[in-house]
């Protein structure tokens, strides 16, 4: 006999807070904020109700199990920012989809992980997913195709954020800036940029201009936008 799926946390309805109580939106709220501040590994049940001077079981009425609190977390986080208003022009309308994506994984730096695996069903993320599509299909309408291109958008976003983070996240594991570090690492550079045997390395360290984050998004942005354009255009 097969076993009843469980219930999803997008179809069981809400009970109303009890007087005074904390309710699911100031819950998830509580979660962003700590998963922000200190990692999401941070979140549990019992913090997050502390956090609102609440019980756990109190929360419990709420939301069954942490996973559920994470999913709530993702769709509200993804419902931060109005959608882009299409423009008919799929280059514009990908872009803005690639910069809002980006916006929103910088602004919570634990939210990459969570949109790397199975896609948010919530009803932001779904929004925000007809959104994207709509812009793929004005490029081609074969909609295997679209999510394809799609998938190379938000890949290529991922990518680039991590990035991004990871420079963050180097800065407080070692307590350096990055002009710091660069500094403390000069010395050896130098020897092995005198040794000769790394010609690219050395016109990379000497001569090439460093670049803004968003700059450099930028050009790798139309670097994929030219790539679909050329792709899908035969």
């Amino acid at each position: 006999m097969t076993e009843p799926a469980p219930s999803s946390v997008w179809t069981r309805s809400r009970p109303e807070p009890r007087r005074r109580a904390p309710g699911v939106d100031q819950y998830v709220a509580a979660a962003l904020a700590l998963a922000d501040a200190e990692g999401l590994a941070a979140v549990s049940m019992r913090r997050v109700a502390g956090d609102l001077g609440s019980g756990t079981a109190t929360l419990y009425r709420y939301i069954t199990n942490r996973d559920e609190l994470v999913d709530l977390m993702v769709d509200a986080a993804q419902g931060e920012d109005p959608l882009p208003e299409p423009t008919r022009d799929w280059r514009a309308d990908l872009a803005a989809v690639a910069h809002a994506l980006r916006a929103t994984l910088l602004r919570h730096p634990w939210l990459a992980g969570e949109l790397a695996g199975r896609p948010s069903l919530g009803p932001n993320s779904l929004r925000r997913s007809e959104s994207a599509l709509r812009a793929a299909v004005a490029l081609t309408p074969d909609i295997t195709l679209a999510s394809q291109a799609l998938s190379a958008v938000h890949a290529y976003v991922l990518g680039s954020v991590a990035t991004q983070q990871a420079a963050r996240h180097a800065e407080q594991r070692t307590g350096l800036t990055e002009e710091q570090w660069q500094r403390s690492v000069g010395p050896y550079i130098n020897e092995v940029l005198a040794a000769g045997e790394h010609p690219m390395l050395a016109r990379r360290v000497l001569e090439a201009e460093e670049v803004d984050p968003d700059v450099e998004f930028a050009f790798g942005l139309d670097c994929v936008l030219d790539g679909l354009a050329a792709r899908l255009s035969r």
